[in-house]
């Protein structure tokens, strides 16, 4: 079977950053699918899941509500190995398209304090498997570390 496209970067090189993961052509719409990579792989600890499925549901309900991009958000979730996320946009964007719009959501995932939405039986799976503290922190320390100081290294995937 042949590789897909996101086994082939090569994840020793690969920083925090935001990625074009791919883009998908459906009809005569384009899917642009991010790599928001939070940790670098295979050098530092993964993200638990109480603080990964914090910042999913916080992320997700804040793009959702974007004035902007609420219409163009397809999807936004957890990588498996747990070393950041997905965002799915419909459209032909580049990474440095997004920061703006990351800045402002990582900030609104730093800054958060209330009742996570959707963390209640009724509405989530897993609704006990959260952690506010954590989320808070990891999404100040992607703000700071990699958003506030982008880089072209940072951008585009290392060959």
């Amino acid at each position: 079977m042949k590789k897909i496209a996101s086994f082939t970067v090569n994840h020793l090189t690969l920083l925090p950053g935001v990625y074009v993961s791919r883009k998908d052509h459906i009809g005569a719409e384009v899917v642009t699918t991010f790599d928001l990579r939070m940790t670098r792989p295979n050098f530092e600890p993964v993200m638990n899941t109480a603080e990964v499925h914090t910042i999913e549901h916080l992320g997700a309900t804040f793009l959702r509500n974007h004035k902007e991009f609420k219409d163009k958000t397809v999807y936004f979730g957890p990588m498996g190995c747990r070393t950041g996320f997905y965002l799915i946009l419909a459209g032909d964007y580049e990474s440095k398209d997004i920061v703006d719009l990351l800045k402002e959501m990582f900030v609104f995932i730093r800054d958060f304090k209330d009742e996570v939405p959707g963390a209640a039986a009724r509405d989530c799976g897993n609704y006990l498997d959260m952690n506010l503290p954590m989320a808070n922190y990891l999404a100040e320390k992607y703000y700071e570390e990699v958003l506030c100081r982008m880089s072209e290294e940072r951008l585009k995937y290392p060959d």
